[in-house]
């Protein structure tokens, strides 16, 4: 899915979510159970979460287990943050110690997670 996305149309494709809300850094949440989607206030999608026992990342097929050690040998701009392991160049930050979780970030985000 694109990060260009609107609020209003998600919903006009996938109903109504399970659950919605605002979250702890200030991004209203859309929960449909298996995927999360979090907006701004100003409707900019910036994260989607979806659990991914098995990612292509690039070129590259990755199982979860293995996705931490992955990055950390592809991404030389990966860093830690709350817990999150966040890779700027495939988009994307996961906690290694709850698997199956990714995030796929938009990019205009990552400096957001820096600040953290």
């Amino acid at each position: 899915m694109a990060f260009i996305v609107a609020r209003a149309a998600l919903i006009a494709t996938l109903g109504q979510p399970s659950k919605s809300g605002r979250n702890d850094v200030g991004l209203n949440e859309l929960d449909y159970g298996n995927v999360v989607y979090r907006f701004q206030d100003c409707g900019r999608l910036e994260e989607v979460t979806t659990q991914a026992p098995l990612l292509i990342v690039g070129q590259a097929t990755v199982g979860f287990d293995a996705l931490a050690a992955f990055v950390r040998s592809e991404d030389s701009g990966a860093f830690e943050r709350a817990g999150f392991l966040v890779s700027p160049r495939f988009g994307l930050a996961f906690d290694p110690g709850e698997p199956c979780w990714v995030t796929a970030l938009a990019a205009h985000c990552i400096g957001e997670w820096r600040a953290l």
